[in-house]
């Protein structure tokens, strides 16, 4: 109010934000998006992102080690055996046992924490518009390791069918993502310029900690275990696994694609998602507490496996363009995709390797190919 009880009258920039060519590229992406040609380019490449998912997949549970190949009619059979309510052939008990209790469970383990990671990465590349951002950067994953690590010395990480480890595992990410928060407030608003800055340090003081774990546990096993986090593996996946990561995945795919609105808008620019009615910092507290959930169930099933959350965000943006609405499916399944085939690399060709490590050769030249094609008004 100014003198005399006369409201002063709003400026033009507070009836409407200051645009400029970044803040009119997210529109006019997205009404070109609506487009005809653009829907039916949308559909085939999800469809050929699903496709490939499956296609890997088959492809892990026929293929194995020298001498341990199942047929794929074999590996039908199988697959049908355990439908209920259809008829089909007896499949070999050989060919059952390799394909339903060995192979099964971990293709499925690899796609659904392929998506996760894809899935907290895509959230937290548009909440933070920034092409770095992932999981591991923010520190969750640091955070992760260290809560699931700790189960495994308190021998608790075990309890409720393998719950605790992963609420282990959430209560540190989310500790970590709120460490973050907290370090990247600065008058009472998070500066997404130093969100990266905050996880660095706080990934950095989380990873010491492991090690310390590690001479604490003492035990041989213990050791092998906690060493597990921190290179990522699916040796272990089993269908106990697999059913806890389901339910993480349901959530976390569903409660995104619930956001997928306020995602597009956040990435036109803070100041202009506000007068669109988004409400900023606690949408950022949700995504952060969302994506320290996925972080978690990924990790403490497969340990870290970086580069997943960070490279197929850009490929999948790259093929359908910024609307979370078809960003998200799509990352999902190129993130399913992308470790599944490095799963079975690994699996078959590589004695076992950590997977974590071919994720992050095949991820770090193709994130360096990436951004440097990546132009400033692509983003």
């Amino acid at each position: 109010m100014q003198a005399g009880g006369l409201a002063r009258p709003p400026t033009r920039n507070e009836i409407m934000p200051p645009s400029d060519d970044s803040a009119l590229a997210g529109p006019l992406r997205h009404a070109v998006s609506n487009m005809p040609g653009s829907v039916r380019r949308y559909r085939a490449i999800l469809a050929a992102s699903v496709g490939l998912s499956i296609a890997l997949a088959l492809h892990g549970l026929a293929t194995g080690p020298a001498g341990s190949g199942v047929a794929p009619a074999d590996v039908l059979k199988v697959m049908a055996g355990h439908i209920p309510g259809l008829s089909a052939p007896t499949p070999d008990p050989v060919a059952d046992a390799i394909v339903w209790q060995v192979r099964l469970p971990r293709v499925l383990a690899a796609g659904l924490v392929g998506a996760l990671l894809a899935l907290a990465g895509v959230a937290l590349q548009g909440l933070l518009m920034n092409p770095l951002a992932d999981p591991y950067t923010i520190g969750a994953s640091a955070g992760a390791a260290v809560g699931a690590a700790a189960a495994e010395v308190a021998g608790v990480a075990a309890l409720l069918g393998g719950l605790a480890g992963v609420g282990a595992a959430f209560a540190a990410a989310l500790g970590s993502s709120a460490l973050v928060y907290m370090l990247a407030r600065v008058g009472g608003r998070v500066s997404v310029h130093t969100v990266l800055l905050a996880g660095v340090v706080v990934g950095t003081l989380l990873w010491s900690l492991i090690p310390l774990l590690m001479v604490l546990a003492g035990r041989g096993d213990d050791l092998q275990r906690i060493y597990f986090y921190l290179i990522g593996s699916l040796q272990g996946a089993d269908w106990t696994r697999v059913w806890l990561l389901l339910p993480f995945a349901a959530l976390s795919a569903g409660v995104l694609f619930g956001w997928r609105r306020e995602l597009n808008i956040i990435t036109l620019g803070e100041e202009t998602a506000y007068h669109l009615g988004v409400p900023v910092e606690s949408f950022k507290r949700r995504v952060l507490s969302l994506g320290a959930l996925a972080t978690a169930a990924a990790v403490s099933v497969a340990g870290i496996i970086g580069f997943v959350g960070l490279v197929v965000p850009h490929i999948a943006r790259r093929a359908v363009g910024p609307d979370h609405r078809r960003l998200l499916p799509v990352a999902a399944a190129l993130g399913g995709s992308l470790l599944t085939a490095s799963d079975t690399l690994v699996r078959v060709w590589l004695n076992e390797m950590p997977v974590g490590v071919v994720t992050a050769i095949v991820g770090a030249p193709l994130f360096c190919i990436l951004l440097r094609r990546r132009h400033a008004a692509a983003w």
